[in-house]
């Protein structure tokens, strides 16, 4: 007797608190090992996508190429075609979508969506209006996330006609929700060819979303509101949604380390370290990510002592958070404070998370001054940490150290040119992101169909 996996499987999505998607590939595959398991179509896509995450492009087309014509169903073309998407690649993702054509699948939306973003990732915005005609013709509906994306197309072109009507229409139709997602994007919208009092509107509009909430699932939202009340530029507004819907229990750290943010870029510092400390007091678990918030606010203002105070004192009886050495060494570099840079990048290295990789700003200055000062020693002991983390290739560990040798060349242009060919199986010189929280990313880019 055999049973599919596809009731187990859909654990996997819920597991994101536990385990980085390369022990979702393994829960994948031990599934499918066991023999009274048998893989169906949607395991198969989402092994496809698990693996694309894991182990890049190549790996994911090669465990296409070699799946059976039975499991090549519409939801394993899907995920191949979000795949290339990613990627950016429109060959082959356009390819996809004349296969996903071919099989006669017209009810679903799913696929058009994916490949909009596609589209206005690479500025062509007539291609997605021939993918709304196709979808009129086909009698495929256009639903919230088909608007969405024509938003955002429209908002990538500057084009706020468009963006005003695509909106209208939305709010006219009694079958579509406009949602808190659909007024954040029509402000940023708005606040990008500085129609101040028009992204106000939808900023109005946005908070009436947002009182609808609870407090438990309002935080996304709140977030958008926060960021997007920053980049206006009005704190009194800012501190206004902050008093009224602030988290007081629960998931409080994304706010909290949002609001750090929304205030550090007004330069209100003082007002970024009584969040800080409000944080402090009604915290249950410590968070480094918000504590890193505060660390790039007292960096942004030249107030080393201060990060270096409350890094220190965070330390105490904890388990550091690798990207908090990574932002006092920036701010030491940015200040030309290079000893005290190498000092704590050092230490970030010395806890051996493996997979994490400093800024290339910060390795590069780092280098370069214990190159120029001759410490041949420094600079190995830092390139074999980092190839001890898995966060260097063997070529990349190799053209790095023969760097150190080598007159005239500079960490900086060896760095830049690896980033630049892409040889680098392993991000190594990909930018660190500050705290964690992707609330300001998704602000532009919200509209991933899924």
């Amino acid at each position: 007797m055999y049973f599919y996996s596809t009731p187990f499987i859909f654990i996997l999505p819920n597991l994101d608190f536990l385990a980085p998607f390369f022990l979702f590939v393994q829960i994948s595959l031990w599934m499918t090992d066991n023999r009274f398991l048998r893989i169906s179509p949607s395991d198969a896509a989402i092994r496809l996508d698990l693996i694309y995450r894991v182990h890049g492009l190549e790996r994911a087309e090669n465990y296409f190429n070699t799946m059976s014509r039975k499991l090549r169903t519409y939801c394993v073309y899907v995920a191949l075609l979000r795949s290339y998407v990613r990627e950016n690649s429109v060959e082959k993702a356009e390819a996809t979508m004349q296969e996903i054509r071919n099989m006669g699948v017209n009810e679903f939306s799913l696929p058009y969506n994916i490949l909009m973003n596609l589209y206005t990732q690479n500025g062509q915005y007539d291609k997605i209006d021939m993918l709304m005609q196709e979808m009129e013709i086909k009698g495929i509906p256009h639903d919230k996330y088909t608007f969405r994306n024509r938003i955002s197309a429209y908002i990538a072109a500057s084009d706020i006609l468009g963006m005003e009507n695509i909106l209208n229409r939305m709010e006219r139709d009694t079958c579509l929700s406009v949602d808190w997602k659909v007024y954040s994007l029509a402000a940023s919208g708005y606040l990008k060819v500085g129609l101040i009092e028009e992204a106000l509107e939808m900023l109005q509009k946005l908070e009436q979303e947002v009182a609808k909430m609870s407090r438990k699932t309002n935080r996304s939202a709140l977030m958008f509101l926060l960021t997007l009340y920053s980049s206006i530029g009005d704190r009194d507004e800012l501190f206004r949604v902050w008093n009224t819907y602030k988290p007081s229990k629960g998931q409080i750290d994304a706010a909290y380390a949002c609001m750090i943010r929304s205030l550090t870029k007004l330069d209100d510092i003082e007002g970024a370290e009584r969040i800080y400390e409000e944080w402090e007091s009604k915290c249950t678990t410590y968070d480094f990510r918000v504590l890193n918030s505060i660390l790039a606010a007292y960096c942004k203002k030249g107030h080393l002592e201060k990060a270096e105070s409350a890094l220190e004192k965070a330390l105490k009886g904890r388990t550091p958070y690798t990207a908090s050495f990574n932002i006092l060494a920036n701010g030491y570099v940015e200040n030309n404070q290079m000893p005290k840079a190498v000092e704590v990048l050092k230490k970030g290295l010395s806890i051996g998370r493996k997979g994490w990789m400093p800024s290339c700003v910060t390795l590069a200055a780092c280098l370069d001054y214990l190159k120029g000062q001759g410490d041949v020693t420094g600079m190995e002991e830092i390139l074999s940490a980092l190839r001890n983390m898995d966060v260097l290739s063997m070529d990349t560990h190799k053209r790095l150290l023969s760097t150190c040798d080598a007159a005239g060349e500079s960490f900086s242009e060896v760095l830049c040119q690896i980033n630049e060919s892409g040889s680098t199986a392993d991000e190594e010189t990909k930018k660190v992101n500050v705290d964690g929280f992707s609330s300001e990313e998704e602000t532009n880019e919200i509209l991933e169909a899924r």
